[in-house]
């Protein structure tokens, strides 16, 4: 070989060498121009060279009160995750140590924004302790797809004031743990209000104790996980309509209408005794929630009837506001009478939009929230033209159980933001606080929770989408729903899918009672109970909305239906057994005094524990 040709090939390896040596480099220089990856999108993010590495010793510093709190809840939250346990530290941050930090002087981050900084260590800086705390979310997200995040910074403020969720647990119960993993899912995703339309046990009223409630602790629990994960739970009783709840034994309290026939859902605006026993029910949820809203639906009033057919209501609004006064005069009367008196508690009012169709001549009281979610003839823009703080809760947006499910992909793939209301879209922001999805009951025994759940989560992500950031951050709903699988679930969600026993046969022993009955796990995570007559099935007494909500109703065997809900059982442990929990009343079975199975609320019968043992 001549020797021309060896240094050929000698320069031909130096550059195969350097072709190796340099491809690398690039690939890691594209990787690091990337955006990681979260829900939602991180509204910009500038690389830099290098990567952040979260390992064995890393702390997380935080010094003020406001810090230490955010320091820790992420150290909660990165134990559940499976982080190990981090130590908080009051200073003297290090490599590999996440700061915490509040400055209020960064008045561009807003109450919510926040910058993170991730290089040597990571650092999370918000004006405020919410913001702060929305950094965290992000730190977490990108530590579920890795412990080395790449250098870079991103400054992450959100376009809406309210995102939100909204959940009507008011017919048809839905279960705490089902709440703490949505307050939590939410708080992952940085929504952070949350509606719940639902009943408390009144202690002033016990006449109104007969539907399926939830006890002045349950509802102090939720709140404080609320207000550890910077979500605010808004409580609603819907009224003047919708309050069958409340009213079924307080007949002289329902609308009556012309030919003298009560109605149980409707209650009488004309009445100051309507206005004291509404008011007497705020008083005691503000004993448990600590929102700085009411809302009190003012949806569906007339539903299915009109105004004619009450002539009281026209009476009552001209003798109050002279001769041209219409119906639905008396029907905004009692709007405004709530408003000053939330107000005069330190509570900003909030109400549905359908009846502000155009017919009453006395305006809502300035101030009050208006969420629209039906198109009506008083459109969004004069809404907003009125000065009313307006809430796009549109009915695109709904989850009604076991009916109408919102089209995410449509939505995405048209690039929904917050100014496409119900038959009218907008084009300003201007003065629309936010979006939120909503979740009805509309068919309770359509769907069990664990399925509403699954149909929750792309909905979910969307909305925080598109109300924190950009509608459509990535070219097809494909790539977005990847972001949704990267980041996965918030820490310390509990699986409720999970069978605590396997298939097979057992006997049921409690005190005095004992069957035999095969156990199959559904699709959905609950179980079918089958005795030798057919499958245990909660029937009888008064249906809402397809369900025996009332407390005393036998579950008694049935034809088995694997699509008949009623017919699926939660089995909760405890205490040297298990309790078997309806997957759609949310009541547990009772054993009577003469022998039968009875599902009640845990308060008023203290629920069968059942001893298994397996054939």
């Amino acid at each position: 070989m001549g020797e021309f040709r060896r240094r050929q090939l000698r320069l031909l390896g130096v550059a195969a060498a350097l072709t190796l040596f340099v491809a690398p480099t690039s690939a890691v220089a594209q990787d690091q121009e990337k955006t990681p990856v979260t829900v939602p999108a991180l509204s910009n993010w500038t690389a830099e060279s290098g990567s952040y590495q979260y390992g064995k010793s890393t702390r997380l510093v935080a010094g003020s009160p406001a810090e230490r709190r955010v320091a820790d809840t992420l150290a909660d939250d990165l134990r559940a995750a499976g982080h190990g346990t981090v130590p908080v530290i009051g200073d003297g941050a290090r490599t590999g140590d996440i700061v915490i930090d509040v400055r209020p002087a960064t008045t561009s981050l807003g109450a919510e924004g926040y910058e993170l900084h991730a290089g040597r260590r990571l650092t999370v800086t918000g004006a405020t302790e919410t913001g702060a705390f929305h950094g965290t979310r992000t730190v977490l997200q990108l530590l579920a797809q890795g412990d080395r995040i790449p250098a870079g910074r991103t400054v992450d403020v959100p376009r809406y004031k309210e995102r939100g969720v909204g959940v009507c647990a008011c017919y048809i119960h839905i279960s705490l743990p089902w709440l703490e993993n949505l307050v939590r899912e939410m708080a992952y995703h940085k929504l952070n209000q949350l509606l719940l339309e639902l009943k408390v046990k009144s202690d002033a009223h016990p006449e109104a104790d007969t539907w399926g409630y939830y006890t002045k602790d349950e509802i102090r629990s939720l709140v404080a996980l609320g207000e550890k994960y910077h979500v605010e739970i808004i409580p609603e009783i819907n009224s003047p309509g919708h309050m069958d709840p409340w009213i079924e034994n307080r007949p002289d309290l329902q609308l009556t209408d012309s030919d003298g026939n009560k109605q149980p859902a409707r209650l009488d605006v004309t009445q100051q005794a309507a206005f004291d026993y509404y008011t007497s029910l705020m008083d005691e949820y503000a004993q448990v929630f600590t929102a700085k809203s009411w809302h009190m639906g003012a949806d569906e009033y007339m539903l299915g009837s009109d105004y004619s057919k009450y002539p009281q209501m026209l009476r009552y609004a001209q003798a109050k506001y002279g001769a041209n006064a219409t119906p639905q005069d008396a029907y905004v009367d009692f709007i405004n009478l709530v408003q000053a008196y939330a107000a005069s508690k330190g509570r900003q009012l909030r109400i549905w939009n359908d009846g502000l169709t155009g017919a009453n001549t006395v305006p809502v009281a300035a101030g009050t929230t208006v969420e629209h979610w039906l198109n009506v003839t008083t459109k969004p823009s004069r809404l907003i033209a009125q000065g009313y703080p307006l809430m796009n809760a549109a009915y695109s947006l709904y989850l009604v159980r076991g009916g109408f499910h919102s089209d995410t992909k449509a939505l995405y793939d048209q690039s929904w933001d917050p100014r496409s209301f119900e038959g009218e879209k907008l084009t300003s922001d201007k003065g629309i606080t936010g979006a939120k999805i909503s979740l009805w009951p509309d068919n309770g025994r359509g769907e069990t929770e664990n399925e509403v759940a699954v149909e929750l989560r792309p909905t979910l992500r969307h909305i925080a989408q598109a109300t924190w950031g950009a509608p459509h951050p990535d070219a097809t709903y494909a790539e977005f729903t990847a972001r949704g699988t990267a980041v996965g679930h918030a820490p310390g969600r509990r699986d409720l899918t999970r069978l605590p026993v396997a298939d097979g046969t057992y006997t049921f022993r409690t005190a005095g009672t004992s069957f035999d009955a095969q156990v199959r796990r559904t699709a959905d995570g609950y179980a079918t109970v089958r005795t030798g007559d057919g499958c245990l099935e909660v029937r009888g007494g008064k249906l809402t909305l397809n369900v025996p909500l009332q407390p005393g109703e036998q579950a008694t065997a049935q034809t088995c239906d694997p699509a008949n809900t009623l017919q699926r059982w939660e089995l909760e442990p405890a205490t040297g057994g298990y309790r078997l929990l309806n997957a759609i009343t949310r009541m547990a079975l009772s054993v009577t005094d003469d022998g039968h199975l009875a599902q009640y609320p845990p308060d008023q019968h203290t629920p069968a524990v059942w001893h298994l043992t397996a054939h």
